[in-house]
C-alpha cells in the first residue's frame, strides 16, 4: 500500500490504534511493529569468506564454495551459500558445453544405426566429446569406442575444443584396428569440419 493510500485511510498519521489499522490493512499486529534483522556476524564471516574465494576462483559454483567454506572449518550447506551468493549479488558461472553445434553451411547425415544389429567388433565406431571437472576449470574428453565390444579404443583430453584431438583420437585408434565400417558421431562441429572429413 502507497503513502497516498495510507494517508486516506488515516494510517502514516498514527491516526487511531495499531489494532485499528492492522485490523483495517489485514495485518498481524506482530508485523506492525517488525523490524527486519541484518545478517548475523557469522553469515557476515561467511560472505567475506566466499568474496574472497570469488575474487580469486570465480568459476567456481555453489558445491565449490561450499566445500571451500568446509574446509574453512564452517559447516554449512549449499542452499545457505546459494543465499549468501545472491545475497552479495553475485553471478555463479556455470559450464555451458555446447559440443553438439554443427559449424554453419555443414550437411547433416542420417542416422544409419536405427535398427542395425551389430555381429562383430569393427564394425561400428562411435565417438564423443563430453568435459571433465577439474579444479580449476574444466577440460574436453574425446573418445572413441566400438559399439560391438563397448571398448575404448582411443581417448584424448585436451582444454579447448578444437579438432585437433579428436583427429588424435582418431588416428590412435586407426593405428591400432582396421577401420570400421561405420564412424558415428553426434555431427558436432569438430566431426563435420573438413579436417576431421
Amino acid at each position: 500500500m502507497c503513502v497516498a493510500q495510507q494517508r486516506a485511510l488515516g494510517l502514516a498519521s498514527g491516526e487511531g490504534c495499531v489494532q485499528t489499522r492492522c485490523q483495517t490493512l489485514g495485518l498481524a499486529r506482530s508485523s506492525y511493529y517488525y523490524q527486519p534483522r541484518g545478517e548475523s556476524a557469522l553469515n557476515l564471516e561467511l560472505m567475506r569468506l566466499l568474496d574472497e574465494e570469488f575474487t580469486r576462483h570465480n568459476f567456481k559454483g555453489v558445491l565449490g564454495l561450499r566445500d571451500h567454506l568446509r574446509l574453512a572449518g564452517y559447516q554449512v550447506n549449499e542452499k545457505r551459500v546459494r543465499r549468501l551468493v545472491r545475497l552479495m549479488g553475485q553471478e555463479l558461472v556455470y559450464p555451458n558445453p555446447r559440443l553438439s553445434v554443427p559449424a554453419e553451411g555443414i550437411t547433416r547425415y542420417p542416422y544409419l544405426l536405427r535398427e542395425r544389429v551389430l555381429t562383430a567388433p569393427n564394425e561400428v565406431w562411435s565417438t564423443d566429446i563430453t568435459y571433465v571437472p577439474m579444479a580449476r576449470g574444466f577440460l574436453y574428453l574425446v573418445a572413441v569406442l566400438d559399439w560391438h565390444s563397448r571398448y575404448v579404443l582411443s581417448w584424448e583430453l585436451s582444454n579447448t575444443l578444437d579438432v585437433g584431438f579428436c583427429l588424435t583420437a582418431l588416428h590412435t585408434a586407426l593405428a591400432t584396428q582396421p577401420a570400421p565400417f561405420i564412424f558415428n558421431s553426434d555431427q558436432g562441429s569438430q566431426f563435420t569440419s573438413q579436417l576431421f572429413e
